[in-house]
């Protein structure tokens, strides 16, 4: 009989993305599980697993929301703990499903590579490098990889903030993107139209990150382009019902509008795909990746940033290119997990 690959699937967390997170780890353990692995789920917040009795995956709610785990016993060390349990020691792969934080920032990377654990995904580098936008984009600026003009600011406290609007008025035209510097899923972000509104959204990104991101905006086709193992997969076109493609639209069926194969020249098309192969080589990313990118006029794309670690949900970006190209999401799953276990 053959042995089953064991495999921990890491979820939750304490990032903005939580949700996010738990829903892509429902999508991947149903998949592993049909595709035979044997399964193991933890929220990596509280060291808890999220498999029933019965195996199936389970959602504990708090009360407050339908659609958040409770945190239970929530602990720094909860998930360090956890991996030492006897259960988890013989793990054979490590599947990321963390969106944000310290699942995306390179720390639970590293802490897997030091007990000698494989994982899915980018390493620690390049996870490190993919969310910090203004670290990512002065590396590919320097690659001759365009991207808006941007500007980071170290928002520690409030009184900062006029000073900061001084040099922003100096510097940009309005209207101005204005987001976290290392968050996802567009948490924090604000389309700023006018000086009036400037100082809220600098002061909305600055509770997610005291880092914030100012870039000049630009109006353009939402394109984005995912790479699997080095190979480009087929760019999908995002047409939000709202003006930005915010948290709402990505998470919210109907929200949004998706084309793929994007209905671009093939010129453009083959152009995207060189500069998000080429970001996903020049930051050392491993596995499936993902690079935003926006579409100005038609002819000019800029790169927006990586996601190391992109959506595994129903309406995920990746997913859908995958499946565009012939890879079914429960191939597309067995397709990173194997990829890793060869590193």
């Amino acid at each position: 009989m053959k042995k089953k690959i064991k495999a921990l699937v890491l979820a939750g967390g304490l990032s903005e993305e939580r949700d996010v997170s738990l829903a892509s780890a429902k999508a991947i353990t149903e998949a592993l599980q049909r595709l035979e692995y044997d399964v193991r789920v933890l929220d990596s917040a509280t060291g808890r697993s999220l498999l029933d009795q019965a195996g199936h995956y389970r959602l504990l709610k708090d009360g407050k929301s339908d659609s958040k785990i409770a945190l239970i016993e929530k602990a720094d060390t909860a998930l360090t703990t956890a991996l030492n349990r006897d259960e988890f020691k013989d793990t054979d792969i490590v599947f990321l499903a963390l969106h944000g934080g310290t699942g995306e920032d390179g720390t639970i990377q590293a802490m897997l590579e030091l007990a000698g654990r494989k994982y899915t995904g980018s390493g620690v580098l390049a996870s490190a490098v993919s969310m910090n936008k203004a670290f990512a984009k002065r590396i590919l600026q320097n690659e001759k990889i365009p991207t808006p003009p941007w500007r980071l600011f170290q928002i520690k406290e409030a009184a900062l903030i006029p000073a900061f609007i001084k040099i922003i008025e100096k510097e940009f035209s309005f209207p101005l993107i204005v987001k976290p510097n290392n968050s996802g899923s567009t948490v924090g972000l604000t389309l700023v139209k006018e000086r009036a509104s400037l100082s809220v959204a600098l002061e909305k990104a600055a509770t997610v990150s005291k880092e914030v991101l100012v870039e000049q905006y630009i109006k353009g086709r939402e394109i984005t382009a995912s790479i699997l193992n080095g190979r480009s997969l087929p760019l999908v076109e995002i047409i939000p019902t709202n003006e930005l493609y915010d948290y709402q639209c990505k998470y919210t069926k109907g929200k949004s509008k998706y084309i793929c194969p994007a209905e671009i020249s093939e010129e453009v098309k083959e152009e995207i795909q060189r500069l998000a192969a080429r970001a996903y080589e020049i930051i050392g990313c491993a596995g499936l990746a993902r690079a935003d990118f926006i579409l100005q006029g038609d002819k000019k794309p800029y790169f927006l940033e990586v996601n190391t670690l992109p959506g595994m949900t129903e309406l995920s970006l990746a997913p859908m290119a995958a499946r565009e190209a012939g890879i079914n999401f429960d191939q597309l799953v067995d397709e990173i997990c194997r990829s890793a276990l060869q590193k």
